[in-house]
């Protein structure tokens, strides 16, 4: 069995990751109003600036600026119709920042929390939570990412849900980060 890439670059160390999609398109003037997601749309060019300017100061591994990028979180902006297409953008923007730096940098999918709480404690059904990532997972790999980052998820069972959905339409590596406040 061959071993996946990015595997095989962890095997030899600290692998170097790029910073904060979301602080970085505020610094260069997307306001916390908007949706940032939709920037993929919007204006393309400014989310290749940033995965170009991490990967020249030494990123191994660019995300997506997909983090918020589900039906639940785009419903808000009235862009739950274009999750896949977001995702998608998302992958492709980053892949072609690659190419033009010339990298081998990896190209992580980013994934985060739905925005709300899963039932019996929420309104989210495990089953909505499903579809939702499944939805984000089909676009990212449509989008061509190397791997998959599940990441600030303080809901272990969303979480699993998230990893769920991954593992039933891809084999790509997955990191799986999750967080944690005071009240556990």
């Amino acid at each position: 069995m061959t071993i996946h890439p990015f595997l095989a670059r962890l095997e030899q160390g600290p692998i170097l990751g790029d910073g904060a999609m979301g602080t970085e398109l505020y610094a260069r003037g997307i306001l916390p109003s908007q949706c940032y997601d939709a920037v993929n749309i919007t204006d393309p060019d400014l989310v290749q600036r940033v995965h170009m300017d991490y990967l020249t100061a030494g990123a191994e591994i660019i995300e997506t600026n997909t983090f918020g990028a589900n039906g639940s979180k785009l419903a808000a902006y009235g862009r739950e119709s274009q999750v896949r297409d977001i995702n998608r953008r998302g992958g492709r923007i980053a892949r072609y920042a690659r190419d033009i730096a010339g990298s081998t940098a990896f190209v992580a999918g980013s994934i985060g929390p739905l925005g709300g709480t899963l039932a019996p404690l929420g309104e989210i059904s495990a089953d909505k939570a499903h579809a939702f990532y499944r939805e984000q997972v089909a676009g990212l790999i449509d989008g061509g990412v190397d791997l998959f980052i599940l990441e600030t998820f303080a809901d272990l069972n969303m979480l699993c849900i998230a990893l769920q959905a991954v593992r039933e339409l891809s084999d790509l590596p997955v990191i799986a980060q999750a967080t944690f406040d005071e009240d556990g």
